[in-house]
């Protein structure tokens, strides 16, 4: 290795911090390093393979040893618990089959699931999903290391995909992480029971458990927008922090203006309007009517603030 690569592999070393370690790095450099550099007669380095640059399993790895990471799970896991203290400090009656899903609360365990992902829906979620995706490039632009990544070289494309893979990953792990947790709490607390809707339908507890579990999978792609538009404001700015509230304002704005109706059928194109069509699911006839509207709206923003992200980091100069 020539003494400026190994220069340039130290300063990626030292700007990611506590965020890279040795392991981590030799794994993305490994296809470019050797003892004696051989270049072949295209200029190429022998050996070199842009596909063992960036792995996923490293980056994902590196991603989860984060505080930052760590500390929104263990949030999203906590979330049920504070949901009980709540509900118990308020004389919450486990007994209630009527009215709103908040009042079904305590009714059985599934119930239970469906109150602590509403509550989640409208800011938190998109928030975490905002946090994974808008710290992606710009986060890297901030420790100066971008430059330092390209340099390996990792392509441009091939870093903006690894990165979103792994922010998808992340935000797929704590979607999940939240009804699985809600659903043991409210077991123990609150029985596996029936599901009640506030329209008075019932349906069984394993009728339940896979709805829930469609609600997921929903929620998770109906969010992708959010991924999208955070991944978009990465490329665009080298603040973290602005990429993030920048997707999180998008988001409370979609639904602060999904609730004036005098907006009409305008609102339907809001990317948030059909944010809790996975609520269809408690009752015994589902209309599919909403979710297959909420999930191609959320796949044509997807896919719109997608291609603008590519197409932007492609030709973006990198000085950090």
């Amino acid at each position: 290795m020539s003494k400026s690569d190994k220069t340039a592999e130290e300063n990626a070393h030292l700007d990611h911090g506590v965020h890279t370690d040795p392991a981590a790095l030799d794994e993305l450099t490994d296809a470019a390093s050797a003892e004696t550099v051989a270049v072949g007669a295209d200029g190429a380095v022998a050996g070199y393979r842009a596909g063992r640059t960036l792995r996923l399993g490293v980056e994902l790895r590196r991603q989860l040893r984060r505080r930052r990471t760590q500390l929104v799970l263990a949030l999203v896991a906590l979330l049920p618990f504070v949901l009980v203290v709540a509900f118990e400090i308020g004389n919450a009656n486990p007994n209630q089959r009527s009215g709103g899903f908040i009042d079904l609360a305590t009714a059985s365990a599934p119930n239970f699931v469906v109150l602590a992902m509403f509550v989640s829906g409208s800011f938190l979620l998109p928030m975490i999903v905002a946090l994974y995706f808008g710290d992606t490039i710009a986060s890297e632009a901030s420790w100066s290391s971008l430059k330092y990544l390209l340099s390996v070289p990792v392509p441009r494309h091939r870093l903006l995909r690894q990165k979103a893979i792994a922010s998808a990953l992340l935000s797929a792990i704590t979607v999940a992480v939240l009804p699985l947790m809600a659903l043991l709490v409210g077991v123990v607390w609150y029985g596996a029971g029936q599901a009640i809707s506030p329209t008075g339908d019932s349906i069984s507890f394993g009728r339940a458990v896979l709805a829930i579990l469609l609600g997921s999978v929903y929620i998770m792609i109906q969010l992708s927008w959010v991924a999208a538009l955070g991944l978009l404001l990465s490329v665009l700015t080298d603040a973290p922090l602005g990429a993030v509230g920048g997707a999180v304002l998008v988001s409370i704005l979609s639904q602060i203006l999904d609730q004036i109706t005098a907006l009409g059928s305008l609102r339907d194109f809001l990317p948030t309007h059909f944010s809790f069509a996975w609520m269809d699911l408690i009752a015994t006839d589902i209309d599919w009517s909403g979710m297959a509207s909420g999930l191609l709206s959320a796949v044509l923003y997807a896919a719109v603030f997608g291609l603008l992200a590519a197409r932007r980091f492609a030709t973006k100069d990198i000085t950090s």
